[in-house]
């Protein structure tokens, strides 16, 4: 047996990961700042290989001023995202489904691999809270993408 060919079959199941989808309640935050920095790391480091997404299972149907605001900090525009429910996501299974603290209410929707990251949600609390949410997504999204790259 050829241990070696083993070993590349796996990492290419690993780069087969092309659709990601962040889920939150509202769909407003979390999942909105997830989205924005998937989409950044997508174009800059990862040529596009990536289809991202975001949706909420009770969209609030506006994006935090916060979540702009925080990213915008740093250079990336959110403004042009809407709060959406996860009826609009386009039809097919997600390679990965990232849920961002939503818990048992996150229903289920077709995918290969979940991932549950209890992130805070910082609406209604002060900026520097926004900021804190963006950069642990910055770490954990980049790591994620690097992983399935």
């Amino acid at each position: 047996m050829n241990y070696l060919n083993i070993e590349n079959e796996k990492d290419t199941d690993k780069k087969k990961v092309r659709k990601i989808l962040f889920v939150c309640l509202g769909n407003s935050c979390r999942s909105q700042i997830s989205e924005g920095w998937a989409n950044y790391f997508n174009e800059k480091e990862f040529n596009s290989e990536f289809t991202i997404y975001s949706a909420g299972t009770h969209p609030a149907g506006w994006v935090a001023e916060g979540a702009v605001e925080s990213m915008k900090e740093i250079g990336i525009d959110i403004s042009h995202q809407y709060s959406k429910h996860l009826e609009e996501i386009p039809e097919g299974e997600t390679d990965l489904l990232v849920t961002l603290g939503c818990g048992v209410e996150c229903p289920w929707y077709p995918h290969k691999k979940m991932i549950d990251w209890e992130i805070e949600d910082p609406v209604g609390q002060p900026m520097e809270k926004f900021r804190e949410v963006r950069d642990i997504l910055k770490d954990k999204i980049f790591n994620l993408m690097n992983e399935y790259y």
